[in-house]
């Protein structure tokens, strides 16, 4: 990742947690102040959608052609995918409590994001439960496309084909619809950006400790042989 793309992910990441905590949010009712945590859990799912976008290109890419690059890529960017889910459902969780008076309900989009979520951890488990470096690279990349399939109508479709309590679901309004003060846009906007980038950079990093991970055992099959 360029040194100047690592500049604006700090860089925004900072503005958001200096806007969205003390810049004016509309009074709306019962989200009062929790409106703020808009900045913080939305970006997350955005993020998390990102993150696994990229891991399924490069299972896609190793299925075409089969290289342990694209192995390292494809499992390196869904583990970042995956910690912003869980975030996002953390913090999902915490506005919850405040709006709705419960850490959970049975609404659709909670309850799709938690099975989508167990679905991409099946990934780590199938790729944990094979021995063999080539299986484990190609099972995995196949289930990744399949987890991919199941997580976009989980989250994105079938809250918006029945009754929910989030924004933009089930017949309610989106936050564009009753929230007129374009102001948050100026720190939602950059959130969404700026924590896209931080995932992209710990992803990255990732990588790194894969390559030096496989060169090490290489290193030390040699040495023991």
């Amino acid at each position: 990742m360029k040194t100047w793309l690592k500049i604006v992910a700090v860089a925004l990441v900072v503005y958001v947690h200096i806007g969205g905590l003390l810049f004016d949010v509309p009074r709306l009712n019962i989200l009062n102040e929790t409106i703020r945590n808009l900045y913080f859990h939305v970006p997350m799912w955005f993020g998390m959608t990102g993150l696994f976008s990229i891991s399924l290109y490069h299972s896609i890419r190793y299925l075409r052609n089969p290289t342990l690059e694209s192995d390292h890529k494809a499992v390196a960017f869904a583990t970042t995918g995956i910690v912003f889910g869980l975030l996002g459902i953390f913090t999902g969780m915490l506005w919850a409590n405040f709006a709705w008076g419960t850490f959970w309900t049975g609404d659709p989009k909670l309850n799709g994001a938690a099975i989508a979520t167990l679905v991409y951890l099946a990934y780590f488990v199938l790729r944990g439960s094979v021995d063999s470096q080539e299986q484990r690279s190609r099972l995995s990349a196949v289930y990744n496309i399949f987890a991919y399939a199941a997580m976009v109508p989980l989250i994105f479709i079938i809250p918006r084909l029945s009754s929910s309590l989030h924004p933009g679901s089930g017949g309610n309004p989106g936050f564009n619809v009753y929230d007129l003060d374009s102001k948050m846009r100026m720190v939602f906007y950059p959130a969404v950006i700026g924590w896209f980038l931080v995932g992209y950079w710990i992803s990255t990093l990732r990588i790194r400790i894969l390559a030096l991970e496989e060169k090490t055992a290489e290193l030390d099959y040699a040495k023991h042989a």
